[in-house]
């Protein structure tokens, strides 16, 4: 008997309300030292927790010594934006942000906690973050709608002084960058003399066009749902796409989708399914890469970017070769930028995020069908750590410099210790 697509969707709800119920969600706490007598107790509790309590007091610094500020996340959300979900506010969020935070722990060793705000104002959602942040080692904005999103993390990374990151940003456009880069190394085409047109200039697409810039790709024009944005162009939305038109679409292209994709080497779509046509591929330049990472439904699906004539082409999706998924960069960025205690994450950071990414995928294994490692590589967010807390002490902003060698190793054991 064959089954359908609303069959496997049913099955599928029903097993994921099931986990979530027979576990009461997918979080717990649990104790990293002993409480088996008394003496256990007088050392991590009264009276011998005053001695570490003196001690932050005398350096706060020794927070990050004597407590666990230092490896632990606050997944942050008012749940304006969820997965495809909409504004589903921050109960509804809730299941997403315990997701993000057992991703934090099986990748990269990281513990993280959901903060799910009741609020939607950007400047209560600062000012919440701003207070409890003493708790954290860093702050992963989530499921925020644009353009707040932009305008929350700023204030953010001025009024802190610890990492602030934005997955559905940065993450994504860290994933296409390595994506992007061994794309480019099978099609044998140079990064400084392509053409981009990236669809959808959300908070996402936005971050991914400043980071392949930031790469030396040639141009980036950057697509909404009435076409490439240019400056002077009456169809912008808000000011973060008023500035976008301003660093990107050097050669000045005006029309719609299919117009501007004419000949460009490589299409990103961060935007939704179906709206990329086999006529519109064909129409792309020779060796073509597509990237299409609208969920559940691509852009274009694989098989017709590639009967079009498409020579690469990667998705969102796990079901299809080249998964462009966020969990291959935010576990290492976070937990190399907290082991070197980096006060932000910068450009470089990230383009270093990408390098190491991309550098995951051995040149023998290095195919049309490969260009991206794959998300359970174990070897992916000890590389991506190193990158990002080799690139904070280049910069000058780690106040605990460590070896490269030794952040790769520190986020090995632990993601393997949180496995067991």
């Amino acid at each position: 008997m064959r089954v359908t697509d609303d069959q496997r969707a049913d099955a599928m709800r029903r097993e994921a309300l099931k986990l979530h119920s027979e576990n009461r969600g997918k979080l717990a706490i649990r104790s990293k030292v002993p409480l088996r007598d008394g003496r256990d107790l007088s050392l991590a509790y009264t009276p011998g927790v005053a001695e570490a309590c003196k001690a932050i007091d005398v350096d706060p610094e020794a927070v990050f010594e004597y407590t666990n500020r230092g490896n632990l996340v606050a997944v942050v959300t008012d749940g304006s934006a969820v997965l495809g979900l909409g504004n589903i506010g921050p109960l509804g969020a809730y299941p997403v942000m315990e997701g993000k935070c057992i991703l934090f722990k099986a990748f990269a060793g990281v513990d993280a906690m959901p903060l799910c705000l009741d609020t939607q104002d950007p400047d209560a959602i600062v000012e919440t973050v701003v207070q409890t942040a003493p708790t954290f080692g860093a702050i992963n904005l989530e499921d925020i709608s644009a353009p707040r999103c932009f305008d929350i993390e700023e204030a953010l990374i001025e009024r802190l002084d610890i990492p602030v990151f934005h997955d559905d940003q940065h993450g994504t456009a860290v994933v296409a960058g390595a994506a992007l880069k061994n794309a480019m190394r099978v099609a044998e085409k140079d990064l400084s003399e392509i053409r981009i047109v990236v669809n959808g200039a959300g908070a996402a697409g936005i971050a991914t066009a400043r980071l392949f810039l930031e790469m030396g790709v040639g141009d980036v024009v950057l697509c909404d749902l009435h076409g490439a944005l240019y400056p002077g162009f009456d169809r912008i939305a808000n000011p973060r796409q008023e500035e976008a038109a301003g660093f990107t679409n050097r050669s000045g292209l005006k029309g719609d989708l299919a117009t501007v994709i004419r000949g460009v080497d490589v299409f990103v779509g961060l935007s939704a399914g179906g709206v990329v046509d086999r006529d519109m591929v064909a129409s792309m330049a020779d060796r073509a890469v597509v990237i299409a990472m609208a969920n559940p439904v691509p852009e274009i699906y694989p098989d017709a970017a590639l009967e079009a004539g498409a020579l690469v082409v990667a998705t969102g999706r796990s079901d299809f070769p080249n998964q462009i998924n966020n969990v291959l960069a935010f576990p290492g960025i976070l937990a190399g930028a907290m082991l070197v205690r980096a006060r932000r994450i910068t450009e470089a950071a990230k383009g270093a995020a990408a390098e190491a990414i991309a550098d995951a995928v051995a040149d023998e294994a290095l195919a049309p069908d490969h260009i991206i490692p794959g998300v359970f590589d174990p070897g992916v967010a000890p590389r991506v750590a190193a990158a990002v807390a080799e690139a904070a002490i280049a910069e000058g902003i780690a106040a605990r410099p460590v070896e490269g060698d030794t952040v790769a190793a520190i986020v090995r054991e632990a993601a393997a210790a949180a496995l067991k």
